[in-house]
């Protein structure tokens, strides 16, 4: 006892000192211990807004971030990054896509448009035009990835692709409030202009909301 006084050691001391003992004796453990390897870089070629590009990248970088971080195209919008809000939507061989979930190299050979490929400012795309006429925006931050998607949506309706609402399978698809709202469901505007949106692209469509 008098040498444990002598230690002077708390319990918790005692405890945390074990411990460590034990890490460090365990077999294969010094082996295993972390090391940062180098990251794995691979070479993409896609075109993007009609221009060719080829990067050199972490195969970890989405498509995301290749176009805002190595393109400098920062019109897509990075929000949740979990799929969920759609302020990255872009278009990738003809079909809507959230960047934010997909990896760039999954990527090779294709054809991205953002939302800087619709239009220009001196020559706004349709929908571009109608989002301004009808107010469909507050802050902003999720209007790119609304356009984008509100573009496929009307291309996917003109295809004869179907939704969750579509009634008749068999007959021809028409647009309507109810198969805009449900296809653009993933785009969530926090600012709640959902009603000037759907006016904008049901004009653009020809219809009236």
């Amino acid at each position: 006892m008098a040498i444990l006084d002598d230690l002077q050691l708390s319990r918790r001391e005692v405890m945390a000192t074990g411990a460590a003992a034990g890490v460090v004796s365990a077999p294969g453990l010094a082996d295993a211990a972390p090391e940062h390897a180098a990251p794995s870089i691979m070479t993409v070629s896609f075109t993007v807004n009609g221009q060719r590009q080829t990067l050199e990248l972490d195969t970890r970088t989405t498509l995301l971030d290749a176009l805002r971080e190595h393109l400098k195209l920062t019109g897509s919008k990075k929000g949740c990054d979990h799929g969920q809000c759609g302020a990255c939507t872009v278009i990738v061989d003809g079909r809507r896509i959230n960047s934010c979930l997909s990896l760039a190299v999954m990527h090779e050979g294709d054809e991205v448009t953002t939302i800087e490929g619709l239009g220009t400012p001196e020559k706004l795309h349709p929908l571009q035009a109608a989002f301004v006429k009808h107010d469909g925006y507050q802050c902003g931050y999720c209007t790119p990835g609304q356009i984008c998607s509100a573009k496929a949506v009307l291309d996917e309706i003109k295809a004869g692709v179907p939704s969750h609402v579509t009634a008749d399978l068999n007959a021809r698809i028409q647009f309507s409030e109810d198969e805009l709202r449900e296809r653009m469901s993933g785009n969530i505007c926090r600012c709640g202009a959902y009603s000037n949106i759907v006016e904008a692209v049901a004009e653009v469509a020809g219809k009236s909301a």
